[in-house]
């Protein structure tokens, strides 16, 4: 179980353990605060509107995006599309 976002990164892959969306694979976009993370999945959470999430509640996956990392960190552009090819990539859906 994961205790704090100090644990996870931008481009890290999760799966929520709870809630509706339990059993799902996610991309951190964003770290809000030692509990709280944002994470969508270009597909039913996105960009746009990604969910904020307790750390508490995602299992951290072995696969993570070096690309997402990179232009997230930089701030360029990243789409949706990009974020459900890097989630196929994974083979977990």
């Amino acid at each position: 179980m994961l205790n704090s976002s100090k644990e996870l990164e931008i481009g890290q892959f999760v799966k929520s353990k709870a809630g509706r969306d339990k059993d799902r694979i996610f991309i951190v976009i964003e770290i809000v605060d030692e509990q709280f993370v944002k994470i969508a999945d270009g597909d039913i959470r996105k960009l746009e509107k990604p969910k904020t999430k307790k750390v508490k509640h995602l299992a951290k996956l072995k696969f993570f995006s070096e690309d997402l990392h990179e232009k997230m960190s930089s701030e360029k552009k990243i789409t949706n599309a990009m974020l459900r090819k890097e989630v196929e990539k994974t083979g977990l859906i």
